[in-house]
């Protein structure tokens, strides 16, 4: 299989090039990432552990479903794919937020979109070891308490979710 080819950015998001995914990684180059928070009807919210064969960050625990933009891709488009791929879901997505590409989002122009439904994902094993359904306090306890647990980009975009929600 052919290594995922990916647009490098600047600062301003803007595509300066293209990288394959080992050398954009290797080199901390800034690139494109979608992430989407499935929300069910009982406000709770679907977080999943990374399968042990991620290159990054394998057994930690992130977003519903999450992924790299491929060079020349759209965020929204990178985002409906990765939630299909990794979960089986469709939907219409609600753009959140986007957060700038630096250490603290693993060096991701990261954009959060929501998803709100009660559908039965189907995770991709290679992607996901893990599914879990926990209310926004619950999320908020094991951030706080174990953070090293977390993706950095999860934790960054936690972070500006519960300034913006009021979540103490």
């Amino acid at each position: 299989m052919a290594e995922e080819i990916f647009d490098v950015c600047d600062e301003q998001d803007q595509v300066i090039g293209q990288a394959p995914r080992s050398e954009v990684h290797a080199r901390d180059l800034l690139h494109r990432a979608v992430h989407i928070w499935i929300w069910n009807s009982r406000g709770e919210l679907l977080i999943h552990r990374r399968s042990e064969w991620k290159d990054q960050y394998p057994k930690h625990f992130t977003s519903s479903s999450s992924g790299h933009v491929d060079a020349g891709e759209s965020y929204e488009t990178a985002a409906h794919r990765e939630l299909f791929e990794e979960l089986q879901l469709k939907g219409t997505l609600e753009y959140m937020t986007k957060l700038p590409g630096g250490a603290e989002t693993a060096f991701e122009h990261t954009v959060l979109y929501f998803l709100k439904t009660d559908a039965t994902p189907t995770p991709d094993p290679a992607e996901i070891a893990e599914l879990h359904y926990l209310t926004p306090s619950v999320v908020h306890s094991m951030v706080k308490s174990q953070p090293g647990e977390f993706t950095p980009p999860f934790l960054a975009l936690f972070r500006w979710w519960a300034a913006h929600s009021g979540l103490k």
